[in-house]
């Protein structure tokens, strides 16, 4: 008989990685075609004068992520942009796995390269789970806030996650939680209580200047309680989507990928001042 250990540790490593896998299509990302958004020729109007920097999730890509909210912005006028982060050596595709904090400097990078290319003095950054989290640590220890005028997180993992349980049971398999943190930090370190997570939010959860805006649903199986995801500070809107439209039945991954309530509530956040009340009837604005 094999050790009961052998087999338990390497499957709750499994087990956590499917639980955040993101399923939109990965298998094709790289012929998937970008609908007019990472266009660096694109300048921002006057209408809609910062760029946006769109921020895919755990196991997701800059194109898979947002094959729907990134044509959405572009035929409202908006310069979109997207980015790879967090990838490990031999593993294509599926990303989001690698440190977090190394992550932040991937995106500071890149908003320095959109900002460069735009002529803009500030970006908007649009992030879904993991990509509305790892945002605020380049705001708060990468010197990005003067960058950013908001941060908007589909169904963000703010507060780390308990993965509806599945995380508290990591310590009766000997071992696995070093495991997961040496393949893959970037799961780790979303982990509830994690010492990444008690970094982010350490001395408050924003930081002066930048406007956050949360979109959390009820229905999240992955980012539990989903509660978790609110930001505290005067400078936050929390909103959950069945607020918005209580027929709407989205969970963690189609709060981002489909859901056209939760995008317009996004697009009210990227422009305030021509805001229209979302409702149910969003769907076919």
């Amino acid at each position: 008989m094999l050790p009961w250990r052998r087999l338990l540790r390497p499957l709750a490593v499994l087990s956590l990685a499917a639980a955040l896998v993101v399923p939109t299509g990965a298998a094709h990302a790289a012929s998937a075609p970008s609908s007019g958004w990472n266009n660096w020729s694109c300048k921002p109007s006057a209408a809609h004068p910062r760029p946006v920097v769109l921020v895919h999730g755990t196991l997701g890509n800059s194109v898979d992520n947002w094959l729907g909210f990134a044509p959405y912005l572009v035929h409202r006028g908006y310069c979109v942009y997207s980015l790879d982060y967090g990838q490990l050596p031999g593993v294509p595709l599926f990303h989001g796995l690698g440190p977090i904090d190394k992550s932040a400097g991937q995106l500071d990078v890149f908003v320095d390269e959109v900002l460069a290319s735009t002529g803009a003095a500030k970006t908007d950054i649009v992030g879904h789970s993991q990509g509305g989290m790892m945002p605020n640590y380049y705001l708060k220890f990468l010197g990005g806030a003067p960058k950013v005028n908001a941060l908007i997180g589909f169904a963000p993992d703010n507060h780390g996650t308990t993965l509806s349980g599945l995380t508290q049971l990591l310590p009766y398999f000997p071992g696995a939680e070093d495991l997961i943190s040496a393949s893959t930090p970037g799961l780790a370190d979303q982990i509830a209580g994690s010492a990444f997570v008690t970094k982010l939010n350490a001395g408050g959860d924003t930081v002066p200047g930048v406007k956050y805006t949360v979109i959390a649903t009820r229905y999240d199986e992955v980012v539990t309680p989903y509660r978790s995801a609110f930001l505290s500070g005067s400078n936050v809107h929390n909103v959950v989507l069945q607020d918005l439209c209580a027929l709407d039945i989205s969970e963690h991954v189609t709060i981002a990928l489909t859901d056209r309530i939760a995008w317009h509530e996004a697009l009210n956040a990227l422009d305030p001042a021509h805001a229209e009340r979302t409702t149910c009837a969003s769907v076919f604005s």
